[in-house]
């Protein structure tokens, strides 16, 4: 036994194991109680967590033990994203299967991390995305997009490593270079690939979000600016020297048009090579080859803009004018049309293109309607159409509604809404992912596999890890070879795998039916669950997977899988956890590449997961940034100390019983003294702030901490005053830093059981933030008297609103609103007799002096305030 000491490694793991047999925390797929579905972003499992990953975990765990005790059917899942690159890579350098290194990380980080956080999680609907009986139903699912046209295979440019002969991600492109080969060029190629058609939901991703009141404004405004609306034209410029040529580029500026000064294409258009004239062909090509060596992101992120003229020239269809044209890396073919207007005078990127290549720069608008010379930077506000023909004089607003009706009476072009998302292109040329389900037959061409014929399984035997030469899965026969699901003749199967942000897309849903052999999820199960009440992760996953996983939702809504449109009703971003690094001799996100790291079970074997529990959650409110301190974490250890002692000494001179009932009754409360009024007082001032703080509209844990910390004083104090209180002689209890508590006899019934009610209490709404040692306080106490009784399924303590108050205020008294003095009077007092109060007040007499009185201001039980 831990005895009066507080040894965390002695009950921690003991509890943990009793929680597990009990099944406590297994959610029903039926009940009477309110579901509420409560999800943590699962991990990947790398093989390590740190303490930088447990504050996710502890936050999410946190809402989901609290809403247990509030009498909700809670389902608290988890589990493994565990297709990926980094296993892929570890085979490669282990020269070991990369499910082998898979299944070994995942072990220890669930029974030797996540469970020794004291995590509640139902374990029983663990889902592992690399297991056939999962990957089995992202297959399924993968068909049914197929069958609705939303899977679709068409070319694309990936990044290729010519050494490794692979497709690498942009991460592993580093300075246009491979980042396992150094000296060896990455190339921009064209492959045939497997697309998602997320862009069928452009308008309903945009416009839903303003349904998601749970999530943050930051996170909606990142998702918006992914999607990227623009509303514009599409306008039609010619050829000179092929007028049956015709450019299509698409502005959201189409009141610029009279200022156009040349257009340009991107270097993969396919007018590129018609347009190019001879003279201009070896520029041409050696700039194209140039851009092919460089990501989308390097290409749109580079902050000097180049290009090189094709030596053709476009007629502007609005004045005639002939302009230059130019192909420039800056413009991306998967954009828009491939094509862009140049117009330098309102726009900062086109003014220093044209500055760079001695273009003129025409002025169309200005702020006032005339000329403002020669400009020094563009002008890209609104104003005053000049320089545009018929158009001139009008607002710019206007110009351009007007511009865009001529554009289409005229057969220029037309008004137009463009998306800057694109479709999710999910093909992986690697080992290490769910296999698409396909066959490519020489007669039918691209094939479903029959959906009675899945799961298409993942080799194991004779794959081999070379890291060149692409896939393993194209070097193998047996898997190659298959025969074609709708003529039987041999084809070859789909060697690609799926991007794991498709496993990522729809976990939530398998969790609600984890264990279903027959069918992805039953209808009953997904529809009583979904949506996810409370979905907690980092603010990293903003875009790519909420919008991915909300796109998935919205798509199987309309094949008839689930009825909900929004997979996450409430979403918590929590910041991330900094330390100070001595490689870079600054404070930085905690990961092991900058050494910065404190490990999960050392700090647990020193001071238990319950301290560590506390110090990620009362160190900065959950969306903010906590930086990690050894000192603060050991405080969170000595704070529980506190609590096991003043139990402990409590228990030792029998001063507590089992109190039954949830609150102390009138009769009791009006008999005890001013001492101990307060004191009761102070509990449900304590349960009242800690519910509030914990409720999912505002989930500021830290200051919940605080109120306990302050209730834990409170505890002490009366403590000391009963032992004061009774002191008498040498019979009496003297407090000391050994002895604390009233012996029993020493004080009344009901000072036993209003601190019985208190330690109840404080143990109740500690609970969620710190379940071991509020579970063997429980425990010791004697509160779990039968087998499956556990604080942690006990119910939620409730507050009585009229002791949440003081009866005494105090009250603030200003002239001219300074403060001259405070005085403590009694709750709900008159505006009359508060100013009769204030003027009889010394010194405020002395600071009126006899001057008239103008004004008298009183908020009643805060303050007065009289104007001279």
């Amino acid at each position: 036994m831990a005895g009066r000491q507080y040894l965390p490694t002695e009950i921690e793991e003991k509890w943990q194991e009793r929680w597990e047999g009990l099944g406590i925390y297994k959610a029903q797929d039926k009940s009477d109680k309110p579901k509420y579905y409560s999800l943590v972003m699962f991990p990947y499992p790398s093989g390590d967590l740190h303490m930088g990953h447990m504050r996710v975990y502890t936050i999410s765990d946190v809402i989901s033990r609290q809403k247990r005790m509030q009498g909700y059917n809670v389902l608290n899942p988890m589990g493994w994203d565990a297709f990926g690159l980094p296993a892929e890579n570890a085979a490669i350098s282990r020269n070991l299967h990369p499910g082998n290194w898979t299944r070994d990380n995942i072990k220890f980080m669930r029974d030797d991390q996540l469970k020794k956080l004291g995590t509640s999680y139902d374990w029983q609907r663990e889902v592992t995305t690399c297991d056939p009986s999962y990957y089995h139903w992202t297959q399924w699912l993968f068909l049914q997009f197929y069958k609705k046209g939303l899977a679709v295979r068409k070319e694309a440019p990936v990044n290729w490593c010519p050494e490794c002969e692979t497709v690498l991600a942009n991460e592993q492109v580093e300075d246009g270079m491979c980042w396992r080969h150094g000296e060896t060029r990455v190339e921009q190629k064209l492959m045939s690939q497997w697309f998602l058609k997320i862009t069928n939901y452009s308008e309903e991703l945009l416009q839903d979000l303003d349904k998601l009141d749970g999530w943050a404004e930051r996170v909606k405004v990142m998702q918006r600016n992914w999607i990227g609306k623009s509303t514009g034209a599409t306008l039609l410029f010619t050829v000179e020297s092929k007028p049956n040529i015709q450019i299509e580029v698409f502005t959201t500026r189409p009141d610029t048009v009279y200022g156009v000064s040349y257009l340009v294409l991107a270097p993969e258009h396919p007018l590129v090579d018609e347009l190019c004239t001879p003279e201009n062909l070896e520029a041409v090509k050696k700039y194209r080859e140039e851009a092919s060596h460089k990501t989308e992101l390097d290409r749109s992120s580079e902050k000097t803009k180049t290009g090189v003229p094709l030596g053709t020239h476009v007629l502007n269809p609005f004045n005639g004018d002939l302009v230059p044209l130019y192909i420039a890396d800056y413009v991306l073919m998967n954009y828009g049309t491939g094509a862009v207007m140049g117009v330098p005078a309102h726009d900062e990127r086109d003014f220093a293109f044209a500055k760079s290549k001695n273009l003129p720069i025409v002025e169309v608008i200005t702020p006032d309607g005339k000329s403002q010379g020669e400009l020094k930077e563009a002008y890209t506000a609104t104003g005053v159409m000049i320089n545009s023909g018929q158009f001139d004089g009008q607002p710019s607003d206007k110009a351009k509604e007007n511009m865009i009706a001529w554009a289409a009476d005229n057969g220029y072009g037309k008004k137009k809404v463009n998306y800057r998302l694109r479709d999710w292109l999910i093909s992986r040329q690697r080992y290490w992912g769910c296999p698409i389900p396909l066959v490519f037959c020489p007669d039918c061409g691209p094939t479903p596999v029959d959906e009675k014929d899945l799961p298409v399984v993942l080799p194991v035997e004779e794959v081999k890890f070379t890291g060149k030469g692409g896939s393993p899965l194209t070097k193998l026969d047996s898997f190659l070879n298959a025969n074609c699901p709708k003529c039987q003749k041999v084809g070859r199967r789909e060697t690609d795998t799926m991007d794991t942000f498709i496993c990522s897309s729809w976990y939530f849903l398998r969790y609600t039916d984890a264990n279903n052999p027959k069918e992805a999820f039953s209808k009953e199960n997904v529809n009583y669950w979904m949506p996810v009440d409370q979905y907690v992760g980092g603010i990293e996953h903003a875009i790519l997977h909420l919008l991915y996983s909300r796109f998935f939702v919205k798509a199987l809504k309309d094949i008839g899988l689930v009825n909900c449109d929004e997979p996450f009703m409430n979403l918590l971003s929590q910041g991330m956890v900094t330390k100070y690094s001595e490689k870079s001799g600054r404070i930085e996100k905690m990961s092991k590449s900058r050494g910065n790291v404190v490990g999960t079970l050392d700090f647990f074997n020193k001071y238990g997961a319950d301290s560590a529990r506390l110090f990620t959650l009362f160190a900065a409110p959950p969306e903010q940034e906590l930086e990690w301190s050894e000192e603060g974490a050991v405080g969170q250890y000595r704070f529980l100390t506190r609590v096991w002692r003043i139990v402990e000494d409590l228990l030792e001179h029998k001063s507590l019983d089992v109190f039954e009932g949830d609150a102390l009754p009138d009769s009791i409360h009006d008999g005890l003294d001013a001492t101990s009024k307060k004191f009761h007082k102070l509990v449900h001032k304590t349960i009242k702030a800690v519910t509030t703080d914990m409720a999912q509209d505002r989930q500021v844990f830290n200051t919940a901490i605080a109120r306990l910390m302050e209730m834990v004083n409170g505890v002490y104090e009366y403590c000391r005053y009963l032992t004061t209180a009774t002191k008498n002689g040498d019979n009496g209890i003297v407090s000391t830093a050994d002895n604390l508590a009233p012996q029993r006899e020493k004080i009344s019934n009901e000072q036993v059981q209003l601190l019985s009610f208190a330690v109840k209490s404080l143990l109740l709404v500690l609970a969620p933030m710190a379940p071991h040692i509020t579970e063997e306080l429980w425990s010791k106490i004697g509160y779990n008297k039968k087998e499956g009784d556990s604080i942690h399924v006990y119910t939620w303590p409730k507050y009585i609103d009229a002791l949440t108050t003081d009866d005494e205020i105090e009250l603030v008294m200003q002239v001219n609103g300074k403060i001259v003095n405070k005085t403590t009077i009694a709750r709900g007092m008159s505006k009359e007799d508060l100013e009769s109060l204030a003027m009889k007040d010394d010194k405020m007499v002395q600071k009126i002096d006899g001057k008239s009185i103008r004004k008298v201001i009183v908020v009643p039980d805060k303050l007065i305030n009289i104007v001279v």
